[in-house]
């Protein structure tokens, strides 16, 4: 049986008929052929007479197993988070800045600007007593103010179910079909 049996380099997958596994081979130890399931786990003893080349379908198996194992262990550490929705709105708690920069002039922009006010209509007044004292008349205006995220519903809300009872109108029907009235 030794003199018989083949020679099989680290890495093998090989398949072994006494188990109907399939592993990779590891080595020898003594007269045994050492096996290791496709992605790691416990070796184990084969005879090196009886294991043959695994066929690709038995490497695919194989892998899939052991991908399988190894998603099997991930979600048993992996969180779940839920998606919740969320709205922009307006942070009550700061003032909006309005700003405005005046960008006319012969050769390059006049550059002067209002500083950032609390109100709208200040700025505007700055653009119209600029205007009367430069003839300057473009200006470039800025907005700014602080944004909060807040979640759409409360948490823990459900959406009410939705019951579909047929396509769309217009959708799903023959051409010539009468519409539903």
């Amino acid at each position: 049986m030794a003199g018989q049996t083949k020679q099989w380099e680290p890495g093998t997958i090989v398949h072994d008929p006494r188990t109907g596994r399939v592993g990779e081979y590891r080595g020898q130890a003594g007269p045994y052929a050492m096996l290791r399931p496709v992605g790691g786990g416990r070796e184990w003893e084969a005879d090196p007479a009886l294991i043959r080349p695994a066929t690709p379908e038995e490497r695919l198996g194989a892998g899939v197993r052991a991908a399988n194992a190894r998603s099997a262990q991930a979600t048993a550490r992996r969180r779940v988070f839920r998606y919740v929705p969320y709205v922009i709105v307006q942070d009550a708690t700061a003032e909006p800045e309005y700003e405005a920069r005046c960008v006319s002039g012969d050769e390059a922009d006049c550059g002067a600007g209002s500083g950032p006010r609390p109100h709208p209509a200040e700025v505007e007044e700055w653009q119209r007593l600029h205007t009367q004292d430069t003839r300057h008349t473009r200006y470039r205006r800025h907005f700014a103010d602080y944004a909060v995220l807040e979640p759409a519903e409360p948490v823990g809300a459900t959406l009410p179910p939705t019951v579909v009872t047929g396509p769309p109108p217009g959708q799903g029907q023959h051409p010539g079909a009468p519409q539903p009235s």
